[in-house]
């Protein structure tokens, strides 16, 4: 499979694009992803980023990283989050790439630790991301699972 992993900061063209994508697939307000997005264009920091995947001029896949995904620990920061990948395009590791590239750039600009929270329950291991507790998102019944990733960028 041939797709190039795009960091929105390097692409600014594709912000209304992209807001559009993700709140198709999660059902979050378009505003509020081109408000996330806005800020990250804006700013000079780490946090908040987003990034896709593009095959062909299209998203595939993509995810960001915020402070906080909707969740109580709030000391669990930043968190990747709106981790998604086109139905046809699983499997094909669209979401490996996003997850690597997402490590990388987050190391290389002084982000060690990652939180990730899903309802997945092996997925992400594969990723080098590891189970470290329950935790309850905002107006969810039930806990889901969050997960660490701490880059270790002296080892590489």
């Amino acid at each position: 499979m041939n797709f190039d992993i795009v960091r929105l900061v390097d692409r600014p063209d594709l912000k209304e694009t992209a807001a559009q994508w993700f709140h198709e697939k999660w059902g979050i307000p378009r505003e509020a992803y081109l408000e996330s997005m806005e800020a990250c264009l804006a700013q000079k920091g780490a946090v908040p980023q987003w990034y896709l995947a593009m095959e062909c001029g299209q998203i595939i896949g993509g995810m960001g990283v915020i402070e906080n995904d909707f969740h109580d620990r709030k000391d669990l920061a930043p968190n990747v989050c709106a981790v998604y990948t086109e139905a046809e395009k699983r499997g094909r590791g669209v979401a490996g790439a996003l997850l690597d590239a997402v490590c990388k750039d987050m190391d290389a600009s002084g982000v060690s630790t990652l939180y990730l929270l899903t309802d997945h329950t092996s997925f992400y291991e594969r990723y080098g991301w590891e189970f470290l507790c329950m935790v309850q998102g905002d107006g969810e019944a039930q806990m889901s699972r969050m997960y660490v990733h701490r880059m270790d960028s002296a080892q590489r």
